[in-house]
């Protein structure tokens, strides 16, 4: 197949992309692994997306990014974002997608606060905003006829010249990419899906720990790709954990929105004591890293599984309103928020690093942008201020399709396509045991050792627990029958490697990365 756009993924940053490249009657091909196109991590988004407030200004946006970042945001793109980013959401969100944000009985829009944000700047949808916003970006994709959309179709590797050309002087041309190969996993073929542009929006790596508010797909899959194909990464290291996930022993973690936080609800210990003031002066809306490790702190302190976060002070029916969704899932576990506090516990959510792009979302690779969480347009630095990942996917996601079109429309850019090798196809058996075996032991491993707290004596361990997993997945994969859950085994094992070495090379504890020695 061919086509002149090709996006891997279907969260927020990749379907803006594709919508704003349409526009300029450009050919867009959306594949995402999930067998339906909303399965991302903006679908499951609770809290809100970062406006603008009464007395706000782009400059103490920044700010606060910046303070949140622990001083590791890249200036060029936290203006960008301070800038454009009301535009979009007027633009494209509120004005296109006529996506519902709640309104107050005077007809504005709630304004709610969240913590490190110096002022209330966050809109939202119920505590449905990811949804609110993935629903209305696939109801435009209806009308855009340009798009073609693939489910259950996995990207396996990016099409480079040096890698993948039948003709060998091309591993002398500068890094370029020109598609990629996708798994079709209903025919259980391999397709090179041939582009003048390429863009990854394949999502982040939560579903690499233990614990994680993130859905399974979130492996890690976009990471390894551009590893593979030499793209330059960063920051890995700096992976953000929410405080504030439903802990249940029957179930799996489920994100408590920092919105509560933002609308008084108090984190507490098993005796039914405040604690995060010992902490920090912000108290339960300190930044989300010192919030995370308190936490933790506290139930090590405690003896405990978790700790609890109260909010049954307020109006049962506002909470009922203000919060359906979470209201609906506590009481699927016999908890009523309304009554009674809520069990949480830390896990993995965000990765603030990832593959580095530009203010238009380019990669070091031509050809090849980046958007959403999979990059690293350097605005989380250390840590990520809460409601700014899907502005960043919103805008960066115009960028990137702007600029992409612009390009093929435009004729601004000169595309040239190799002839490219056929697929090898195996047929060893897959053990799914090994297979489960493997995610719990990366799973297991990433969560004790590289997660909240780190130590060089914790990192070993792990370095020597995944390297001779990695080998062995390597050697699997290169002989079995190849599947969705195999491609996604090997890339997951791979972006743990890219975080363990992050982790190890960086000895200075800042944000989300915190080493006891």
């Amino acid at each position: 197949m061919q086509t002149d756009l090709l996006v891997i993924g279907s969260g927020i940053a990749g379907l803006t992309t594709a919508i704003v490249a349409s526009k300029k009657g450009i050919n867009v091909t959306v594949i995402t692994n999930g067998q339906e196109v909303r399965e991302s991590n903006t679908y499951y988004a609770q809290g809100g997306i970062i406006y603008k407030g009464n007395g706000d200004s782009p400059e103490k946006l920044k700010k606060d990014l910046f303070r949140a970042g622990a001083g590791l945001s890249n200036l060029k793109a936290l203006d960008v974002i301070s800038k454009l980013g009301p535009w979009c959401i007027e633009n494209i969100l509120m004005n296109e997608l006529h996506v519902e944000f709640d309104k107050t009985e005077s007809g504005k829009y709630h304004i709610t606060d969240e913590a490190a944000h110096s002022v209330k700047r966050i809109i939202h949808s119920r505590d449905l905003t990811g949804r609110s916003i993935e629903l209305a970006l696939l109801a435009k994709l209806k009308d855009c006829k340009n798009i073609t959309v693939k489910t259950g179709c996995t990207a396996t590797d990016l099409l480079t010249f040096s890698h993948h050309s039948k003709d060998p002087l091309d591993i002398y041309r500068s890094p370029e990419c020109f598609g990629a190969y996708a798994f079709d996993q209903k025919q259980r073929k391999v397709i090179p899906l041939i582009a003048k542009e390429t863009v990854i929006a394949t999502g982040g790596i939560g579903a690499l720990y233990l614990h994680t508010t993130n859905p399974k797909g979130a492996r890690g899959d976009g990471i390894a790709m551009a590893r593979r194909a030499g793209a330059l990464i960063l920051n890995m290291e700096y992976v953000q954990f929410h405080p504030t996930a439903l802990y249940h022993p029957e179930g799996e973690r489920f994100l408590i929105s920092e919105s509560l936080r933002g609308e008084g609800a108090e984190l507490i210990n098993k005796k039914g004591e405040p604690f995060m003031h010992k902490y920090h002066k912000l108290g339960s809306l300190a930044p989300r890293d010192i919030v995370a490790r308190a936490i933790h702190e506290q139930m090590i302190r405690d003896d405990s599984e978790c700790v609890y976060l109260d909010i049954s002070n307020k109006n049962p029916d506002w909470i009922k309103k203000r919060f359906p969704n979470i209201y609906e899932k506590c009481a699927s576990f016999n908890i009523d928020i309304s009554k009674q506090p809520i069990p949480v516990v830390p896990a993995a959510h965000y990765l603030c690093g990832g593959i580095v792009v530009d203010e238009n979302a380019q990669t070091s690779i031509r050809r090849l942008k980046a958007v959403g969480e999979v990059s690293c347009t350097g605005i989380h630095g250390a840590n990520r201020l809460a409601s700014s990942s899907l502005l960043e996917g919103l805008v960066w996601g115009y960028l990137a399709g702007k600029d992409t079109s612009t390009k093929i429309a435009g004729k601004k850019e000169k595309y040239d396509f190799p002839r490219v090798e056929g697929w090898k196809y195996e047929n060893e058996q897959v053990d799914p045991a090994l297979v489960m075996q493997d995610w719990l032991t990366i799973r297991h491993t990433m969560w004790n050792y590289v997660g909240l707290v780190r130590s060089s004596k914790r990192l070993a361990r792990a370095e020597k627990i995944l390297s001779e997993l990695n080998n062995e997945i390597e050697e699997f994969y290169r002989y079995a029958i190849l599947s969705d859950e195999l491609i996604g085994l090997r890339n997951g094992i791979q972006s743990a490697m890219v975080i363990l070495s992050a982790a190890r090379s960086n000895r200075k504890s800042r944000g989300c990365h915190y080493r006891t020695d």
